[in-house]
């Protein structure tokens, strides 16, 4: 009898999508505000108030954690999942409200790349994720989680010879240390997703 008044698997997968959801939101604003590099207060405050919609899925999937009797994966698994989705949309956050308060003028073509290399991580993010509650899917997950850790390369490689550009370049030295915070935020959101990349191959080695 009691056993059948405990919540079972709660809708964690349903959570887990909905964020995976805001975050490819998120990288999609990114992206149009490198490109566009206009009206930055504008889609600064629409990064954040998507952030915000994250923060709330994440606090409801804790909050489920900790009513819920049995869980469809480990308790340890669901938070840091949900907790490491939630900073690359922190991350995102971070870069956009540091380019209005910084007062960046000018942003350069190597920004739009690694807030590209940021998109395609948080695609894959996204389809990782979405196939996470069939173990039948481990392999097309397994192959999304590879393709972040590729990506996460690749911005490394274009953070790297941005800096070189950057400290050849650029005489302004205010200038310099704006860029030089934006390029390691940039390439910090694509380590955030390495770091979900790695939860999720956990949870499919351990159980497929």
């Amino acid at each position: 009898m009691f056993g059948r008044l405990m919540p079972k698997e709660g809708r964690f997968f349903e959570l887990f999508n909905e964020h995976a959801e805001q975050i490819v939101l998120g990288s999609r604003e990114l992206v149009a505000l490198m490109v566009a590099g206009d009206d930055i207060q504008r889609r600064a405050f629409t990064i954040e108030t998507i952030e915000k919609r994250a923060d709330r899925i994440t606090q409801a999937t804790i909050e489920m954690l900790h009513t819920t009797f049995i869980t469809p994966l480990d308790r340890d698994e669901i938070h840091q999942l949900i907790t490491r989705m939630d900073d690359i949309l922190d991350l995102m956050e971070d870069v956009s409200q540091s380019i209005f308060l910084y007062d960046v003028k000018v942003l350069t073509p190597e920004t739009k790349k690694l807030a590209e290399i940021c998109e395609l991580c948080c695609d894959q993010v996204k389809q990782a994720v979405s196939l996470l509650s069939n173990m039948d899917n481990a392999k097309v997950i397994l192959k999304a989680c590879d393709e972040i850790d590729r990506l996460e390369s690749e911005a490394d490689h274009v953070m790297r010879a941005a800096m070189a550009k950057l400290f050849r370049d650029e005489p302004d030295v205010r200038q310099v240390i704006k860029m030089k915070a934006i390029y390691e935020l940039l390439e910090t959101v694509t380590d955030r997703c390495e770091d979900v990349a790695n939860i999720i191959e956990g949870i499919v080695l351990e159980n497929s």
